[in-house]
């Protein structure tokens, strides 16, 4: 079969290039970055009138509130082999660390801290200090190799097999119903247990668990930063770079057809399999158009922003450090309510995750004022508005909150596509996390980013690795694409630092 490359015209306005790419989040821009930095000619289309994607900033309260509208805290933006090869610093992006990565309340005035020092964490959480230890030391101690495990293409043998066999047995205790029997005390199973709902699922599943073991585990190692003027400033530096490239990026430009894009040797979409059923058409065999209906989605966020007039009263000391926190109770209370919401209901007390970037970010609202970002986990495209919800989830764990709202913006699961077309129903992880699904996204095959038009390549986090701000996805499906389409084998790492 000839390639669909080769036969789309386009309108002719943009002549022919090497390669186009759908969609200007992280992973596309890191897809373009790679392709550019092969000498290749390079167009970037994006619907929205910005780049950004899953990172965009904006002031959705009031003027000179500015909120990310997505991703707040990035501890995969420091991790990643991605961000590392393209060095965020000298780009001039500011990634400031929380002194607490993160900190889970719990009712009573208690919280668990994890500080980015693992020994002050340990010494913390007392008699379960040592199981702290005992379970993310080794993690933390190899955590670039940790990374390269989380973060690889899942196919063929982990780069580093010691950590990645490490990873699974830890894995496998915190997914049985041994998942607390190393823990004595309340916080710290509460503490690890809020990280792994990062995977908006119950937690007690393999996928779950491994997830909160990586981000605990980078927390002590290399922090939760949050970018100095929001995660827009990511972005922009990908953005700024590609150009510097010759890359071009069009925007405001939504595609309905691949029969719209200039004539292209190679095709990468940063797209959901949605996406990619709206824009191939006809023109996707049955059988993998089949396989991406079949695709599922996960549970949905409700995104809810304050603009304050202070900062906010945690009740438990060292809350008032920590960038991100996880509003839910004990590990018991969490398991309950992500079951509420994996079975389609809403729950009284919801899981809500908060960063408040004033800690060490005084840019994002005028002085003396500050922001809370949080976000709520609910059923899968539900409409409705739970503002009031998370509000009192927020004062359950700070009173007094309420008298220092000064605007909200709430934006329920449903219209989270608005912002995001790949957040299906709400989804933020791209597609829900089973063991499957994950290893499998988007659908079965040992190359996950091609699709059988030739030329035509998948490069979302609905491909591995899956979500997060890491750009892996963009630089894996990039080196198939100069493989398969330009016969360049050079590693994409050595493209990414190559300029």
């Amino acid at each position: 079969m000839s390639s669909p490359c080769d036969r789309w015209p386009g309108d002719g306005s943009n002549g022919e290039v090497d390669a186009v790419v759908v969609g200007a989040g992280p992973n596309g821009l890191a897809a373009a970055i790679v392709l550019a930095g092969a000498g290749l000619e390079v167009v970037v289309y994006e619907a929205a009138p910005t780049v950004g994607g899953g990172a965009r900033t904006a002031e959705l309260t009031l003027p000179g509130y500015r909120h990310d509208v997505c991703s707040a805290a990035h501890p995969m933006g420091l991790a990643s082999p991605f961000f590392r090869a393209f060095d965020l610093a000298a780009h001039g992006v500011e990634l400031a660390r929380p002194t607490v990565s993160y900190a889970h309340p719990l009712d009573g005035g208690r919280a668990g801290l994890a500080w980015r020092d693992l020994d002050r964490t340990v010494e913390g959480l007392g008699r379960d200090g040592a199981a702290w230890r005992s379970l993310l030391g080794p993690l933390v101690d190899r955590w670039q190799g940790l990374a390269g495990v989380a973060m690889s293409d899942l196919r063929g043998l982990p780069p580093d097999l010691g950590t990645a066999v490490r990873l699974a047995l830890r894995t496998a205790e915190q997914a049985s119903p041994l998942w607390g029997a190393r823990f004595r005390g309340p916080l710290a199973p509460a503490l690890l247990t809020g990280v792994s709902a990062h995977a908006v699922a119950p937690p007690r599943a393999p996928v779950p668990a491994a997830v909160g073991l990586v981000l605990a585990a980078l927390g002590h190692a290399v922090g939760w930063p949050i970018p100095i003027g929001g995660s827009q400033t990511i972005v922009d530096a990908m953005a700024a770079e590609l150009r510097r490239r010759g890359g071009r990026i069009v925007t405001g430009r939504r595609i309905g057809s691949l029969s719209e894009l200039p004539r292209a040797r190679a095709v990468l979409l940063d797209l959901a399999p949605a996406g990619l059923l709206r824009i191939a058409g006809d023109a996707l065999p049955g059988r993998y158009a089949r396989r991406l209906r079949a695709y599922r989605h996960g549970a949905g966020a409700c995104k809810v922003d304050f603009a304050l007039s202070g900062p906010v009263p945690w009740q438990a000391a060292g809350c008032e450090l920590a960038g991100t926190l996880h509003l839910v109770g004990s590990r018991a209370a969490a398991l309950a309510v992500e079951r509420q919401v994996a079975a389609g209901r809403h729950p009284e007390r919801p899981y809500v995750l908060a960063v408040q970037p004033g800690v060490v970010d005084p840019t994002r609202a005028p002085a003396g004022r500050y922001t809370l970002y949080t976000y709520a986990h609910v059923p899968h495209g539900s409409t409705v508005d739970i503002g009031d919800t998370v509000t009192a989830q927020v004062e359950r764990f700070a009173p007094g909150f309420r008298d220092l709202v000064l605007a909200r913006s709430v934006i329920p699961a449903a219209g989270l596509p608005e912002h995001n077309p790949n957040y299906v129903g709400g989804d933020i992880a791209g597609g829900a996390l089973s063991v499957w699904q994950t290893a499998m996204r988007p659908v079965p095959s040992r190359d996950p980013y091609a699709t059988p038009l030739p030329g035509v390549y998948l490069c979302s986090a609905s491909t591995p690795p899956g979500p997060a701000v890491h750009g892996m996805c963009g630089l894996y499906a990039a080196r198939q694409a100069l493989r398969q389409r330009f016969g360049i084998p050079t590693d994409p790492l050595e493209l990414v630092r190559g300029h």
